[in-house]
């Protein structure tokens, strides 16, 4: 009797087991490290991204390029997970947590190749990424809010390199004032800082405005262009009729009924706009629409309303005046009232905002960025980000470390010492980690041109030697104390990194068998993550 095949899944599935899978992830991984790998430091390039409709984006930030790139392939899919994960936890340092977790993974292919077990290997990178987090509290740098300086040189740190060189001390100046101002009870909450963006004149004109900037404009062209001395309504109910919800019809049958009808509606407005001069607020900001009477009306009153503004701005602009935000008419008195210096529409070219300037303590602000193109504001926006969720990170948790490829150094030197004390295999796994870490400072300096193997013989041997702040100062192209040249950076971009680079690598040397679903009958694989034929593209 012939013995029939057993048909364990359908012809449409493609499988990749042992070698060849964790092989394939491998790959997949050091690509996209690769990939990013030439933006990192301040002599890093830049990538030019072309949507398929044209749009350009001109970035070095890591998680912007990965998300923009539409990668397919499933581990490659975590190495963007990473850079996504370091972005929403610290805002910063996105590049250098996928490059590490590229060369964990490209070292621990050495290991797999010298017969070394995968779970062995994942082991030595558990233990060896434990230690580095004790490491770097012990090698970290207390600061406190007071610290200004510190902090300033902070934000220049998180922006070199990201095309805001040349104003980089100005913009950490804003930062800094920024965040302190809208700090409290030693929260800062990132929503908070509004970053409106204007083409025109150059990036140098950024400036911080103690209040809101809205891209909005006067209802009316009637009403004031400007308001001294500004009482702030902030309103989420229609200035106009409600329409009935469900389907209604109004029967008249002579003009004088009509005629009582029309006048009810302007009778019902002008109550409304009467309340609203009785609360003596000559500014007013309307979630809602204002009808086309009440506008005039305001205009007669010589009260400025802008409409339809977002939620979210609502909300800042309640927290930088001090006003509240009212849903009924009825409660709209003087003590709900914001207020600020000025309220004032500046036109742009052909763009128009409103300015409300001059808030006492707001706990709300605006940095408005200006620049040639929108691909420089974008640019400039994302460095300002990145400098903002530094300083905070930095005051939230008090610590900092040197930059410049100083801590990984020192770090390594101390893993390395550690790694010693350790009798099994493992112990080749955490060498293969120092090495992983070691890849910042070599690429730093190659992306500077200078000679990496010179940079890392020099730096290991001032490390030996007890310069524990010994690292690569890119302006001058010296290997210095970075302290002394005001390279910080916070112990979250470090610490977030490492965690994240070391779990996902532990993650994808687990995997052993790569099933996933080429479309037709199996389709219901899809959600393991489908790859192209091919496995290996993205």
């Amino acid at each position: 009797m012939s013995e029939k095949p057993v048909v364990l899944m359908p012809e449409d599935i493609q499988r990749i087991m042992g070698k060849d899978a964790q092989r394939n992830n491998i790959l997949a991984a050091k690509m996209v490290s690769e990939v990013v790998k030439t933006t990192l430091g301040p002599k890093g390039m830049d990538k030019m991204l072309v949507s398929p409709s044209g749009d350009i984006i001109v970035t070095n930030d890591g998680v912007t390029i990965l998300d923009e790139m539409q990668i397919e392939h499933p581990a490659a899919k975590m190495m963007v997970e990473i850079a996504k994960t370091q972005e929403s936890e610290v805002g910063d340092g996105t590049t250098t947590a996928v490059m590490i977790a590229g060369r964990l993974l490209e070292n621990a292919e050495k290991l797999l190749d010298k017969k070394i077990h995968p779970t062995l290997i994942t082991k030595g990178y558990r233990i060896a990424a434990q230690k580095s987090q004790e490491i770097l509290n012990e090698i970290a740098l207390k600061i406190t809010p007071d610290n200004l300086d510190v902090l300033k040189q902070v934000a220049m740190t998180a922006m070199t390199g990201k095309g805001a060189e040349d104003s980089k001390e100005k913009f950490a100046d804003i930062i800094v004032k920024a965040v302190k101002q809208v700090e409290s009870d030693g929260n800062v909450d990132l929503n908070d800082i509004k970053i409106e963006k204007l083409k025109g004149e150059g990036i140098r004109d950024t400036e911080l405005i103690s209040g809101i900037v809205l891209d909005k404009e006067r209802v009316s062209h009637d009403m004031p262009r400007k308001i001294q001395n500004a009482k702030i309504a902030i309103v989420d109910f229609p200035i106009e009729l409600k329409n009935p919800e469900i389907d209604t019809k109004v029967s008249i049958s002579s003009p004088e009924q009509l005629q009582s009808f029309i006048s009810g509606e302007e009778t019902t407005i002008r109550n409304m706009v009467e309340k609203i001069k009785e609360s003596s607020a000559n500014v007013i900001f309307c979630q809602k629409g204002i009808d086309d009477f009440a506008q005039y009306l305001l205009s007669k009153e010589k009260i400025y309303a802008c409409r339809r503004v977002a939620r979210s701005d609502m909300e800042k602009i309640s927290k930088a005046t001090g006003g509240r935000i009212v849903s009924n008419l009825d409660e709209l008195n003087q003590s709900q009232l914001g207020s600020s210096e000025i309220v004032e529409e500046i036109k742009h070219g052909e763009d128009s905002l409103t300015y409300i300037k001059g808030c006492q303590n707001p706990k709300a602000l605006t940095i408005l960025i200006h620049g040639g193109t929108d691909h420089v504001i974008d640019e400039i926006e994302r460095a300002l980000k990145d400098g903002l969720g530094d300083v905070i990170c930095s005051l939230k948790s008090g610590l900092v470390v040197p930059g410049g490829g100083a801590v990984e150094m020192e770090l390594a030197k101390r893993l390395k010492d550690f790694g010693q004390t350790l009798s099994g295999r493992e112990q080749l796994a955490v060498e293969e980690f120092v090495s992983s870490l070691e890849f910042i400072p070599s690429t730093l300096a190659e992306n500077a041109g200078i000679d990496p193997i010179d940079v890392l013989t020099e730096l290991k041997s001032r490390h030996d030697s007890g310069e524990r702040n010994a690292g690569l100062n890119l302006f001058t192209n010296k290997i210095e104390n970075v302290l002394d040249a005001r390279i910080i950076e916070p112990l979250k971009i470090k610490s977030q990194a490492i965690n994240s680079a070391s779990e996902v690598a532990i993650m994808i040397l687990r995997i052993d068998d790569v099933i996933a679903s080429t479309g037709g009958k199996g389709g219901k694989m899809n959600s393991i993550g489908a790859m192209p034929p091919g496995m290996g593209s993205y």
